[in-house]
């Protein structure tokens, strides 16, 4: 079973309030979807890292394309508890505005930072600091000298291995990896391949998975083998979909393997032609509720008689009904019956009594 998983022997870095890697729980992260510069105001922005703070993430990226963006990232990073992560291409001068501020870490890609000069500089005021570093090797941004290699993942690991001797020769320790492709295989054996010989901590996921659907189900593939070979420090979801999506589904693969407990388990009926209860509706309307609380409780939605009463004795709430009526469960007996337009109230009311 996962839970008996024995995790690889990692190197503790601290970023921010969390630290990846020497046996913290695997954290959960995702990314800024917007452009930062055109934001004329932080607020707007701390409201979106509230509402991600709230559903459990534990760690958001932002990218910094520009000037603009470092600065407007660090005036956020002052006022927000959550780690900030800055991700920065090409230009590593950016990097180093970034470092002024209290931002967590500091993401860069080997393929395209520049001269191992360049990475000195940021390494040494990282240092000075006291901020961690993410070198994100990506299968398709390799450095120009590994793009010829025939195994790809071999190729990732290399690029890797390069930017560790840099790092080692530089005595800087506080560094998590992520080597990721945009397919399950080469990412799950880059990232073995990289774990059996090195101590730093990974960040683990499939790049430009895809949409919500397909994106979900591959990283699952990717990072379940991973997790359960014990490999794994951090985790995201990377899919063309919402940052909310992204920090649930990564929840979901965490929970259901054992690793960690993020609030409720969910069972809900997949709807038929013998359903009687609007589950879709009921769950949209309650989800942002579910999300947001820490209880480790079970709880059943269905839509109709043939699994419901059974599913209901097995959780810790149910709920069911009709068009106008609805019943709610406690390990299977009930305990309200509500009028429609209550049941969101009522069904809310009976799971805060837990």
């Amino acid at each position: 079973m996962a839970k008996m998983v024995e995790r690889m022997q990692t190197r503790s870095v601290p970023v921010g309030r969390i630290h990846i890697g020497g046996g913290a729980p695997i954290s959960v992260q995702t990314m800024w979807k917007h452009p930062l510069a055109p934001v004329r105001s932080a607020d707007l922005v701390e409201a979106g890292i509230r509402k991600l703070e709230e559903i459990g993430c534990e760690l958001l990226r932002f990218s910094v394309p520009d000037m603009r963006s470092a600065e407007l990232l660090g005036e956020i990073a002052s006022r927000t508890r959550l780690p900030l992560v800055a991700d920065i291409h090409f230009d590593h001068r950016l990097a180093l505005r970034c470092l002024d501020f209290p931002i967590a870490k500091i993401r860069i890609n080997p393929g395209n930072i520049g001269r191992p000069d360049k990475v000195e500089e940021l390494v040494r005021k990282a240092a000075d600091r006291g901020t961690a570093l993410r070198v994100g090797v990506n299968a398709g941004s390799l450095p120009k000298t590994l793009r010829r290699e025939r195994n790809v993942a071999v190729a990732m690991v290399r690029a890797a291995e390069e930017e560790a001797s840099l790092l080692e020769k530089l005595h800087f320790r506080p560094v998590v990896f992520s080597l990721k492709a945009a397919d399950v295989d080469t990412t799950v054996e880059a990232n073995m391949l990289f774990s059996q010989t090195h101590d730093y901590p990974l960040h683990i996921g499939v790049t430009e998975a895809g949409p919500l659907v397909q994106g979900t189900v591959k990283s699952t593939l990717a990072l379940s083998r991973l997790l359960i070979s014990g490999v794994g420090d951090t985790v995201r979801v990377s899919l063309s979909d919402s940052p909310e999506n992204e920090v649930v589904a990564a929840q979901s693969i965490l929970q259901n393997l054992g690793l960690r407990r993020f609030g409720p388990e969910v069972i809900s009926c997949p709807t038929c032609g013998r359903t009687v209860f609007d589950v879709t509706g009921f769950l949209e309307k309650v989800q942002p509720f579910l999300l947001r609380i820490d209880k480790s409780v079970t709880v059943a939605i269905m839509g109709c008689p043939v699994n419901g009463p059974g599913e209901a004795k097995r959780a810790d709430l149910g709920v069911t009904g009709s068009e106008d009526r609805v019943v709610i469960f406690k390990k299977g007996k009930i305990i309200r019956r509500e009028s429609a337009d209550h049941a969101i109230e009522a069904f809310i009311e009976e799971l805060e009594k837990f």
